[in-house]
């Protein structure tokens, strides 16, 4: 009897991993595609491991093939834009044993600084695409990525989105199937891509991408849904499952493997119809190379290029109304906020307090750039904010950089801020950097990276010493100071921003909410000592808040970090034993 069960999308990437034979997996965690490798180690037969950055990940990719190994990179958008150095070369020598890279656009920015469409980087790249649209073909998608990488002899991107890899639904299991792995052969016009080599391997690539549009033409996942031939659909992924909740009676032309596109197939399904639409979420990839073929489809000028889509807005534009069972709810709106004991809110404090600005990084501390702290003026991509923060300085001077620092995590340190720190030592910068270290991957769920001390399966590490790090790079000045200790850094911090030294402060305290934290403490106010003077309340905590015009601490959301404390002028917050 066949078992089935309900998998959320990245889960059953995980599951048709594991069935398709992987050995090996890295990747870094990211939101929306980071539960794959949360989900994937649980697999024995499967190594699988964090990488410090996007780039690593796929490099990893690379030499497990090369050994004849069938292995996996994950990332969310953002990252293959780290992992596009190796990406573009590794389409050119192809793979030995099968590899598959999985990367989770986010139409919509559920948790991203852009809506970037991964389709448009694989066209570039010249590596093949597929686009599952539920959580069996996310697994069945995965095995087949493999089979295809491995008989075309390139790299393969299993495109998911944020809908894709964060819905449920039931998927068919099936054995795990132990590949042989590929003999190694030394080759060097394959792997080593000197330019003499590359001009050779170049002539493949573009032979491989015409073989595979050919061949697209009779896969199965690209396939014709015969409807009411009035309405045709031009559609895949999640996108797929709007037009048949919408539209249920269309013609639909679902793909599969949405790069290369089989132009016969196409050709054919358009005039079949009376009027096509391509559907497609964020950038029209379909549309332009189906209109430059001369067929006439109606796309963008339609549906948005931004945003997530729905069945609701489908509905709209075809039907010119919008059902009420499916008229749109507007939910309160619950902007982000730092968690209460957060320890990056309190070197937030010290700096709003010193009028710096701060230039920023991606991370949950991104949202010191609202109010009430208004610290972080700017956010870039990863391991940006040190840069930034060099470039300040070369441009305006070292007087300028007296009201300005760099933050950074400590997982998005280890990612790409050594680079930035490194450039900044080696073109003497002056400038402070403050690793905000609360010994995690604070924004996409806790994970482990190389200073935690743990490997993704939880074993035992080496763990990286920031400091030590700090300083082999030529850091002149390397400070560890208690995120909480407010009077220190805000000593420090003055004494840094007006030095003439690089200087790196890491502010040290856990997460608020990493496993195991215990919180033997409360803070609770003394109201007839309460002035009212809201002072505390400008330090951001969720727990405080004015009722009735007095304020108060939720006793159930408090952990007693202290750092109201420090800003009450009237002793009137006590840190109180639970």
């Amino acid at each position: 009897m066949e078992e089935k069960v309900i998998m959320l999308g990245n889960e059953a990437i995980a599951r048709g991993a594991y069935e398709a034979g992987v050995v090996v997996s890295s990747a870094y965690p990211g939101t929306p595609s980071t539960e794959i490798s949360e989900a994937l180690c649980k697999y024995d037969e499967v190594y699988t491991e964090w990488a410090p950055n996007e780039k690593v990940a796929v490099e990893v990719a690379f030499g497990a093939s090369v050994a004849g190994k069938r292995t996996l990179a994950c990332m969310k958008h953002v990252g293959l834009n780290v992992a596009s150095d190796p990406l573009y070369t590794f389409a050119y020598t192809g793979v030995n044993g099968g590899a598959v890279i999985v990367v989770a656009d986010d139409p919509g920015l559920a948790s991203s600084q852009n809506e970037q469409d991964t389709r448009m980087i694989a066209r570039s790249a010249h590596v093949p695409v597929l686009e599952p649209s539920d959580s069996q073909e996310a697994k069945d998608f995965t095995v087949l990525a493999y089979e295809l990488s491995e008989k075309y002899d390139t790299p393969v991107i299993l495109r998911t989105t944020t809908k894709l890899a964060h819905s449920q639904s039931v998927v068919t299991l099936s054995d795990r199937v132990e590949k042989e792995a590929v003999p190694y052969e030394r080759n060097l016009r394959k792997y080593v891509m000197m330019p003499a080599s590359a001009i050779g391997r170049h002539v493949f690539v573009e032979d491989r991408e015409n073989r595979l549009a050919k061949d697209a033409e009779t896969l199965s996942i690209n396939k014709v849904e015969r409807g009411d031939n009035k309405i045709g659909f031009i559609t895949s992924g999640i996108a797929y499952q709007y037009v048949k909740e919408a539209c249920p009676t269309a013609s639909v032309l679902k793909l599969g493997l949405v790069n290369p596109l089989p132009k016969k197939l196409i050709e054919d399904f358009v005039s079949s119809v009376e009027t096509c639409y391509v559907f497609e979420e964020l950038e029209p990839v379909f549309e332009e190379q189906i209109k430059s073929w001369g067929l006439k489809v109606l796309g963008k000028e339609l549906f948005t290029k931004q945003g997530e889509y729905s069945a609701n807005m489908l509905k709209k534009v075809i039907y010119g109304k919008t059902e009420e069972v499916y008229a749109k709810v507007e939910a309160p709106n619950r902007p982000p906020i730092l968690c209460p004991g957060c320890p990056h809110r309190s070197v937030f404090s010290v700096l709003k307090k010193l009028k710096i600005h701060a230039a920023g990084d991606i991370g949950c501390y991104t949202l010191g750039a609202v109010a009430p702290l208004d610290v972080i003026d700017t956010t870039v991509c990863m391991g940006a904010s040190i840069s930034t923060l060099h470039g300040i300085e070369k441009a305006m001077g070292k007087e300028f950089r007296n009201n300005w620092v760099a933050v950074i995590g400590d997982s998005t340190f280890l990612h790409t801020g050594i680079n930035s720190l490194i450039n900044s030592v080696y073109n003497k910068s002056t400038g402070t950097v403050i690793i905000l270290d609360n010994r995690t991957t604070g924004m996409t769920g806790h994970q482990e990276h190389s200073a935690t001390g743990k490997t993704l399966k939880g074993d035992d590490t080496y763990a990286i010493n920031l400091k030590d790090l700090c300083l082999a790079v030529g850091v002149p000045v390397v400070l560890e100071i208690d995120a909480f200790d407010v009077e220190t850094l805000e000593k420090e911090i003055k004494k840094s921003v007006n030095g003439d030294v690089l200087t790196v402060i890491i502010a040290k305290s856990p997460c608020a909410l990493l496993k195991g934290q215990k919180f033997p403490n409360r803070c609770e106010i003394d109201k007839d000592a309460c002035k009212k003077c809201k002072a505390c309340l400008r330090i951001g905590c969720p727990a405080i808040s004015m009722r009735d015009g007095v304020v108060t601490i939720d006793e159930t959301m408090c952990n007693g970090c202290g750092l109201c404390k420090n800003y009450c002028k009237f002793n009137a917050i006590k840190v109180v034993a639970r």
